[in-house]
Order: structure tokens, then sequence, then C-alpha cells
């Protein structure tokens, strides 16, 4: 469902908890999410959507790959 396209902070948060991660807890700059050993930094509220560049990033750090996250 969640194509690689601009999205809006709380629904990353919402797919990410469906994908079994924890969080968000506050971290050292951002919050953060973790499960098991993956910890993932997640964009600060700001005005406008987390574009696409930066959530192939946060996909990439988080080991989820685009079938995955288009699976949601």
């Amino acid at each position: 469902m969640p194509a690689l396209r601009p999205i809006k902070r709380k629904d990353l948060l919402r797919y990410f908890k469906q994908l079994g991660f924890d969080g968000p807890f506050h971290g050292s700059k951002h919050e953060i999410m973790e499960k098991g050993d993956i910890t993932i930094h997640i964009p600060n509220p700001h005005q406008g959507d987390i574009g696409r560049g930066l959530l192939v990033k946060i996909l990439h750090e988080a080991g989820i790959d685009r079938e995955e996250w288009e699976k949601l």
C-alpha cells in the first residue's frame, strides 16, 4: 500500500509499528525506533512530509526492501 512517495511522519511511525518496531523513543537529536538489533532514526516533526529520498534511506537503515514496504 505505501508506495515510495512522500509520507507523513505519523504514517511512517504507524507502518514501522506494523513491521514490529517499538517506539518512538527519545534519542540524542532524533527519536528512534528499535526492533532487535536494528535502530532507526526518525526525522523530527517539521512542516511537510518526509520526502522519497529520505524515506529510501530510512528503509535501507531498517533493512526493509521495497516489496516488503509496498505490501503494508
